[in-house]
């Protein structure tokens, strides 16, 4: 691998380790990067996914603070983000390549509405929330809400974009919480995802993992993600979602040129 790869591919697991902690949406940093160097799509996901387990660890871990009091909602979506996982990394290792080839370009261009929407997602979610009462949500409320945990754990188990967005609309829209402790919820519940689909292609798919790219993305989102949960709020939200739809628009260009 020459340097200058090794430099590029250090750069963006860490943004995305950072990113991933304070918006979500940081695979739109990493795997554009890795399809632009010539990694096969389904290689560079699963790679990607591996690789940035510590980055969503280490953020899970730096908002750990805003999950005291959530453990009672939190043990129902768990399982849900896990089920969801499990059945997204089935669907990548056993759908044909040509279909993730066809769908990827799809689910991107969705990813990176969902990241020029976050904003309006989230102070939508934040007048949702205040607009509800302590008291909690009822059962229906929360049968919807494992139900969409799962939904987007299964989207998160096959591309893993913008899967932190999804959550926080999900969550925004049937939970009566503020932004960051949703945010710390939702760094939670994309780690046991992410966990779950890494731990698949290592079981299944080894040889199609790129363990180099996977091992630089390991370490610097390790970093990153550290690093976004401690002074990610400082960051400009509109400089960080412009660099992510920008690298988005370079990997939709590679992959459909």
């Amino acid at each position: 691998m020459p340097v200058s790869e090794i430099v590029l591919v250090l750069l963006a697991g860490f943004a995305a380790g950072g990113i991933n902690a304070v918006v979500g949406s940081g695979t739109l940093i990493t795997f554009p990067t890795l399809i632009a160097f010539g990694y096969p799509p389904v290689t560079a996901t699963m790679s990607n996914a591996i690789g940035l387990v510590a980055g969503s660890a280490s953020g899970a871990w730096g908002y750990r603070r805003e999950l005291r009091g959530q453990w009672s909602r939190l043990r129902w979506q768990l399982p849900g983000s896990l089920l969801g996982g499990v059945l997204g990394a089935w669907l990548l290792r056993h759908l044909p390549e040509k279909t993730f080839t066809a769908v990827v370009p799809v689910l991107l261009i969705l990813a990176l509405i969902l990241v020029v929407t976050g904003p309006r997602i989230q102070a939508w979610a934040q007048k949702r929330s205040e607009s509800d009462t302590a008291a909690g949500i009822g059962r229906g409320r929360f049968v919807l809400l494992v139900i969409g945990t799962f939904a987007v754990g299964v989207y998160g188990g096959y591309f893993t974009a913008a899967q932190g967005i999804l959550l926080m609309g999900v969550m925004g829209a049937l939970l009566p919480e503020n932004i960051q402790r949703m945010n710390a919820a939702k760094n939670l519940l994309s780690l046991v995802v992410n966990v779950v689909a890494a731990a698949s292609f290592i079981i299944f798919a080894f040889d199609r993992i790129s363990w180099a790219a996977a091992g630089l993305i390991a370490v610097s989102s390790l970093i990153g993600g550290a690093v976004g949960a401690r002074y990610g709020r400082r960051l400009s939200p509109r400089v960080l979602r412009a660099c992510i739809v920008l690298l988005g628009l370079v990997g939709l260009y590679n992959l459909l040129a």
